[in-house]
């Protein structure tokens, strides 16, 4: 909360006191972090973050996608909303790891993955634009059950929690590995960036297994599975 000094008119004052500017002073309340965190989520969910890396796909060049029919784009959208949500889960989940965990530097490890994964955000949402497509209507649902899922995982210690994310990271590049197949031979732009993606979920992972991530036992391993594939259906349509 902002507490504003009481204005006091400058005549009042004598000597250095009327030199003075007014000050104010910042006071860190209890609420602040949870403020910060809805800035971020509404940031996020309202397409107001921008990618530090310029697009893997290069420049909007209107003639690589002359190629693609009506339904090839459709289909191409719907694979880049999948990938679209899955980095809006992203943010969220490291970012409820990071608040959660009482390792401040595993916070800072979480928190510099979260900043890593803006790229891919941004570069998700380009992408959706040129396919005259839209974000998943259902973006704030997966962000709140993200960001709850992460603080959960940070509460069994960082062992456990960095074993989340390896896990997460392993089964995305499955995910992204699959949409390379998928995707139409001709949208060489959408290959871009669904490739460099892969690249840097496979580096988080590393770091995540170098820092002593746990594997995580088989049941929950298959749940996280069954969640990703609830997710990706109803993110391709809706």
């Amino acid at each position: 909360m902002t507490h504003f000094a009481p204005s006091l008119s400058t005549s009042a004052l004598t000597g250095s006191e009327a030199r003075e500017p007014r000050r104010f002073i910042r006071r860190h309340g209890p609420l602040d972090p949870f403020i910060a965190e809805l800035d971020v989520a509404l940031q996020v969910l309202g397409g107001g973050v921008t990618a530090s890396r310029p697009n893997p796909a290069g420049l909007n060049v209107e003639a690589l996608d002359a190629d693609l029919d009506t339904a090839a784009k459709r289909h191409a959208a719907g694979l880049m909303r999948v990938n679209h949500v899955g980095e809006v889960c992203a943010q969220a989940l490291y970012r409820g790891q990071a608040a959660a965990i009482p390792s401040q530097e595993s916070a800072e490890f979480f928190l510099e993955a979260a900043a890593e994964e803006v790229d891919h955000l941004g570069w998700c949402a380009q992408r959706l634009r040129e396919l005259d497509s839209r974000p998943s209507l259902l973006n704030p649902l997966w962000y709140a059950g993200s960001f709850a899922l992460g603080m959960l995982a940070s509460r069994a210690g960082s062992a456990q929690s960095l074993g989340f994310m390896a896990e997460t990271e392993r089964q995305v590049e499955a995910h992204l590995e699959g949409h390379l197949t998928e995707l139409p031979v001709s949208d060489v732009r959408s290959r871009a960036i669904v490739e460099a993606m892969m690249k840097d979920e496979a580096k988080h992972r590393v770091s995540a297994e170098h820092r002593g991530a746990r594997v995580l036992p088989k049941p929950l391993r298959s749940a996280m599975r069954l969640m990703a594939k609830v997710m990706t259906k109803t993110a391709y349509r809706i």
